[in-house]
């Protein structure tokens, strides 16, 4: 993965364990190199002995540590170069959903090495939407499912979320806790 995964799994990390603890964690983990740079890639492996670390040292299951690292995405990328891209995806959480795979085409022209996941808008009404999540990468639907709820709040929805684990990912299921026109 690229680096801007790893600084915002960084700011999660200082967030809540400090600047210390960060550096802690990156001896445990055996990096060397403290700071990560952004467009660099970096393997799979590391980006996961990072959230795998940050999850035994918060005392929290690697899903809760993956759901709210979703969150903590949302808010890196928004105010990274990438916030213009996430502005433009749409202008309400359905249409967000619905250019999910537009988006992360665009962002791929930048960085070439990436392997994104695809999106599908299954259904969608004023009750509920079903999203189907594919990707090589395995593990990684609380994750997803903390980046949904962070992209609600921010378009003022109220939902609840949960998913089933498909082969090759998930499927998506987005309750609206409040009527939707």
């Amino acid at each position: 993965m690229y680096g801007m995964i790893h600084q915002a799994l960084r700011d999660m990390a200082i967030q809540h364990m400090g600047d210390a603890g960060w550096a802690a964690l990156l001896q445990d983990a055996g990096l060397k190199q403290p700071l990560f740079i952004g467009m660099d890639y970096y393997s799979d492996e590391t980006t996961m002995t990072l959230i795998c670390l940050i999850a035994e040292r918060l005392n929290m299951p690697l899903d809760t540590a993956l759901h709210e690292f979703g969150g903590v995405w949302i808010d890196f990328a928004g105010a990274s170069e990438y916030g213009r891209i996430l502005q433009m995806a749409g202008d309400d959480f359905v249409t967000f959903l619905e250019s999910l795979d537009r988006m992360h085409a665009s962002i791929r022209s930048n960085m070439p090495k990436a392997e994104m996941p695809s999106f599908e808008l299954i259904a969608a009404d004023t009750e509920q939407m079903q999203l189907r999540y594919r990707s090589t990468r395995n593990g990684l639907a609380p994750f997803v499912q903390g980046i949904l709820q962070a992209v609600a709040i921010r378009f003022k929805e109220s939902v609840i979320i949960s998913f089933h684990l498909e082969d090759g990912g998930a499927l998506f299921i987005i309750k609206r806790t409040l009527p939707h026109e």
